[in-house]
This record gives structure tokens, C-alpha cells and sequence, in this order.
């Protein structure tokens, strides 16, 4: 398992546009919800963290 926060790049649903967040490797499952910081809008981050590493998908607020 991994244990430390971690930098990704996801893109944005709304807008597209590549943007950096750090997960926090310390919880297996996950689902928060943060502003894109190019457009401002809600996205749905949805975290899964297991031996081989972290795995982030991301959607719409409402999706």
C-alpha cells in the first residue's frame, strides 16, 4: 500500500485542461470533491489505492 501524498495530473472534465492535485495515498477509497483551478467548477474525484499504486478517475459534480 502506499502512504504519502502523492502529485497526479488529471484532466478536467468540464474544461479539459490538464491540472495537478495531490492524493493522499493513506486511504484505500476515496471520493471528495474540489475545484478545477483553471474554470472553478465542482469536480468529483474518485480514488482507489491498492499495492501497485493509485488510481484516480474524475467526473462532473452530478454525473
Amino acid at each position: 500500500m502506499v502512504y504519502a501524498l502523492q502529485e497526479h495530473t488529471v484532466s478536467c472534465p468540464y474544461c479539459g485542461e490538464i491540472i495537478s492535485v495531490v492524493i493522499d495515498g493513506s486511504v484505500e477509497s476515496q471520493e471528495y470533491i474540489e475545484d478545477c483551478e483553471v474554470c472553478c467548477r465542482p469536480i468529483t474525484f474518485n480514488v482507489e489505492v491498492d499495492q501497485t499504486g493509485i488510481y484516480v478517475q474524475t467526473a462532473h459534480e452530478n454525473e
